[in-house]
């Protein structure tokens, strides 16, 4: 059975940092994306990065890149999105999914259950 466990998130004033953690169990060891979304009422689920398991390949949206950063843990089994000079724009809820392509949201076999990121002005 698989299973994405997030933690992290949270409140942070803009310019602040937070870091999402997702823990994978049930999947093939390496070889799939991972990727993280995030999703607004009234508005599509985003993808914001991806990396391939097992390796260094990963991709990131326009309006992220430079400031969040995608990793792994292969050993733990957890990918993680760090997220500098959070802003505004960038509250939404979040979430991990696995097995799918790229940042393509509907691609995407398994899903998290989310957590809130808050940034305040």
């Amino acid at each position: 059975q698989v299973q994405l466990v997030e933690s992290g998130g949270g409140s942070v004033q803009a310019g602040g940092s937070l870091k999402l953690a997702c823990l994978a169990s049930g999947l093939l060891d390496a070889g799939y994306f991972i990727g993280w979304f995030r999703e607004v009422p009234g508005k599509k689920r985003e993808g914001v990065a991806a990396i391939v398991t097992g390796g260094e390949r990963a991709t990131y949206a326009d309006s992220v890149t430079g400031r969040f950063t995608i990793s792994q843990d292969s050993a733990e089994n957890t990918v993680y999105l760090q997220m500098n000079n959070l802003k505004p724009e960038d509250t939404a809820m979040y979430y991990c999914a696995a097995v799918g392509w790229a940042l393509a949201a509907s691609t995407y076999h398994y899903w998290g259950q989310a957590n809130q990121v808050t940034v305040s002005s």
